[in-house]
């Protein structure tokens, strides 16, 4: 059973509340600080005085306490002090790398720290980007730039339902970002050095060693990532194979690692602690080598996360209580939110804490349930129990931010996971060997081959495509629905009484009433929207639960449309090419492409321009009489421009797919 009793179970859910509220309401410092002395007062005053009769004094007073800490540690965490810059303004920055983020295929990105702006001291964090060139090295970790550029914010997404990057970052205390040019950029010398910076060029050296080894480059992307958490090597097919077979897990050195290489240590240390004071001294050594393996693998959130997560769990081990899992667990969620409380948007944060969670509190459960008494069927058993109390952990999670499921992760977790450990010790020893340039040709081919078997084995999970799941709907509203069914679900399994039983069909039936509402809500729906999409233009037409696809390019089935689908609960789709003119009831809409032949003399609501058409923009306006104009991703951004100069003249209301995203088109009556 789960144990509340504990404080930090308690002030777990008070400061995940509190978080929230500080970040979605913005609640000011004023009145934090007003409202945190007079809490802290009243909640010793109720401690002291409280009667476990009557009214719960000390109960609202330590959930209100803990609600505005919650909102406090958000306060200081985000001081989003760049608010008082003005946007589009340039100023002459001072920076700090803080991360190297993975190049795309126009530029190279950092997250800085804004040390100085015009030669003031300045706090915030930022995005910092580069043109991508070969022939300029890449910044590293605590590396200063000075540079001069404009204040830019973080652009909303361009289509309908399509990942917000900015509201990403805007959780990870980021809102604007900075587009600099290599040739107007100076590095300063002699920055000062921080430990995040000594991890980062440790791993950069540890991979430079790596790549001189000789091993296949697919393997060498999946050994970086395995024991390092560097993933910019892993091509899309080996990253698509692991996602599909449910195992993408293994490439990000996660809970999953730092677990193994846990009882890896505890088997390791097993000897210390039959010393005088040994115990102590075995959990001091374990969970400084977690540490060590963290600096490594070059401290990045998610490692730090990890084995923050892990360091407490080795103390509970050491405690060697049940009971007390779960409120070391409790503790370290606390311990992590009040120094970093913006983890707590982080999916890998979020799937890690389910995951243990569901862990400690099922796998029991499951052990209860059956013990083989032959050897292998039982450590059988247990991995799967392990698997399938991870993923029911993380299901909620997994269907509301990737909208699939992999029917066959227990097949991928029963063949990987059970050597995973021995790959992760033969790796940290490849590592060592390798940085003591004695690595010898046999180990490497033996870990070569090794990482290669895997691939192999997780490939031919990942492309059972029948057992893949994919675009299921699934919104906020139904991952919280989600936990509430599997918590009454997991008590109804564990004892079968009527109490018991009237939660889960309860849950059953808020699923079947949400679903009512979500189709109820569909079925009336009727709109048109044009997306962005370079090269092309890319018309929706939504009719309740059915999409008809208008484009140029009918071969195609771009994102924006996929995400789209999912999104709207769309049942049924269908392609068309793009036609010419288009009537949504009173209105027309005239579509004007390459060819520049249109009719003279017709009137029209929507004027959309695409591929760059080469007309007299003036003499079109005057002709066609539109009431908006509307340019789309395929145009260049020149003719765009200058479009919208001549809308401006004749104030005519011009609207840039490039600049404002999408559009939707209005449907109703003149």
């Amino acid at each position: 059973m789960l144990h509340f009793n504990f404080v930090s179970i308690k002030m777990a859910p008070c400061l995940v509340a509190g978080i929230l509220l500080g970040f979605y309401l913005r609640v000011t410092y004023s009145v934090v600080l007003f409202l945190l002395p007079i809490l802290v007062f009243l909640l010793f005053l109720a401690m002291k005085k409280q009667s476990r009769k009557g009214f719960p004094f000390f109960e609202l007073t330590f959930i209100l306490t803990f609600i505005t800490i919650g909102i406090f540690a958000m306060n200081l965490s985000n001081p989003n002090s760049l608010s008082n810059l003005q946007d589009d303004v340039s100023y002459t920055w001072v920076l700090k790398i803080k991360e190297v983020l993975k190049p795309n295929s126009y530029s190279r990105r950092y997250v800085a720290q804004v040390m100085l702006t015009d030669n003031e001291p300045q706090q915030g964090k930022l995005i910092l980007s580069f043109p991508r060139n070969p022939i300029k090295n890449n910044l590293n970790v605590d590396d200063e730039v000075v540079l001069s550029s404009p204040l830019l914010k973080i652009q909303p997404p361009r289509n309908p339902h399509q990942f917000d990057y900015r509201a990403y970052l805007e959780k990870q205390g980021i809102q604007h970002q900075l587009k600099g040019q290599w040739e107007f950029m100076v590095v300063r010398d002699a920055p000062s050095r921080t430990l995040m910076g000594y991890a980062a060029e440790f791993r950069n050296h540890i991979i430079s060693k790596l790549r001189k080894e000789g091993f296949g480059t697919e393997e060498l992307g999946v050994i970086q990532a395995l024991l390092l958490g560097y993933r910019d090597a892993i091509s899309a097919d080996i990253y698509d194979n692991y996602k599909n077979a449910g195992a993408v897990h293994i490439l990000a050195v996660s809970g999953l690692h730092v677990g193994i290489l846990l009882l890896l240590l505890q088997f390791l240390f097993a000897p210390l602690a039959r010393l005088p004071k040994g115990k102590v001294l075995k959990l001091l050594v374990i969970v400084l080598s977690l540490w060590v393996y963290a600096f490594i693998a070059g401290l990045s959130p998610s490692i730090v996360r990890a084995v923050t997560m892990f360091s407490f769990l080795a103390y509970a081990m050491h405690l060697n209580r049940p009971t007390n899992t779960f409120n070391i667990m409790a503790l370290s969620l606390c311990f992590t939110l009040l120094l970093k409380p913006l983890f707590l948007f982080q999916v890998g944060f979020q799937m890690s804490y389910a995951a243990v969670f569901a862990i400690v509190w099922l796998y029991p459960k499951f052990k209860r349930f059956w013990t083989p008494e032959n050897f292998l069927i039982r450590k059988v058993w247990q991995l799967l129990s392990i698997s399938v109390s991870a993923q029911m952990g993380v299901l909620p999670i997994s269907l509301f931010y990737f909208h699939q499921f992999p029917a066959l992760f227990f097949v991928s977790n029963l063949l990987v996971v059970p050597f995973l450990g021995l790959l992760l010790g033969y790796g940290i020893l490849v590592i060592v060997l390798s940085l003591m340039d004695a690595l010898p040709n046999v180990l490497m081919q033996g870990y070569n081959l090794s990482i290669q078997g895997m691939n192999t084995i997780i490939g031919w999970v990942g492309q059972q495509e029948r057992f893949l799941i994919k675009e299921i709907p699934f919104d906020s509203v139904q991952l919280v629905l989600g936990y509430i069914f599997l918590i009454a679900l997991v008590r109804l399994l564990s004892k079968p009484k009527k109490k018991t039983f009237v939660p889960v069909t309860f849950g059953i039936l808020l699923f079947q009433l949400w679903g009512l509402w979500n189709q109820k809500q569909v079925s009336g729906k009727q709109s048109l929207i044009l997306g962005h999409q370079s090269k092309e233009t890319i018309l929706l037409h939504q009719q309740g639960n059915q999409l008809r696809f208008f484009s140029s390019d009918t071969t195609s089935f771009p994102t924006l449309a996929q995400n789209y689908l999912v999104a709207e609960r769309i049942k049924s789709v269908s392609k068309h090419p793009l036609q010419n003119s288009y009537d949504i009831g009173p209105k027309r809409i005239f579509v004007l492409d390459s060819s520049g032949i249109h009719p003279k003399g017709m009137h029209v609501d929507y004027l959309l321009l695409t591929q760059s058409t080469k007309i007299n923009i003036d003499r079109l306006l005057d002709s066609m009489k539109p009431k908006t104009v509307i340019a789309d991703g395929s145009n260049f951004t020149s003719f765009v421009k200058r479009w919208k100069a001549s809308c401006m003249k004749k104030n005519i209301p011009f609207h840039s797919t490039r600049e404002k995203g999408y559009f939707v088109f209005d449907m109703g009556s003149d």
